[in-house]
């Protein structure tokens, strides 16, 4: 699973519009917006290719400015990333080495 953060733009005067369009489009959930006509939104896909999707509808919506990617969060990269480090080496090999034999030049005395 997929999850984004959009940021959409629409005139401040149609944001009601605006808004009313997303949720009955069923793409995004819209979790905050100002007076300004910025309007934050989520979407959720199982692929890339489907947020894009969604993304690009959003975009083409009459009165909608811009919609703008500001956080992609994907479940299979976060799985990936916790593998690594659950099999990463806890102390790297070069830490693990006692300077206190060696002087400031990294000599041996």
């Amino acid at each position: 699973m997929n999850v984004s953060g959009i940021v959409v733009k629409t005139a401040p005067e149609k944001m009601t519009v605006v808004m009313k369009s997303m949720r009955d489009s069923g793409l995004c959930e819209i979790h905050f917006h100002d007076e300004l006509g910025k309007i934050i939104v989520t979407i959720e896909g199982e692929t890339i290719s489907e947020e894009m999707m969604k993304m690009k509808t959003l975009q083409s919506m009459p009165d909608v400015l811009s919609a703008d990617l500001a956080y992609s969060y994907s479940e299979n990269e976060m799985q990936e990333a916790l593998k690594q480090i659950k099999n990463a080496v806890a102390v790297p090999e070069m830490l693990k080495t006692d300077i206190s034999s060696s002087d400031e030049h990294g000599t041996d005395h």
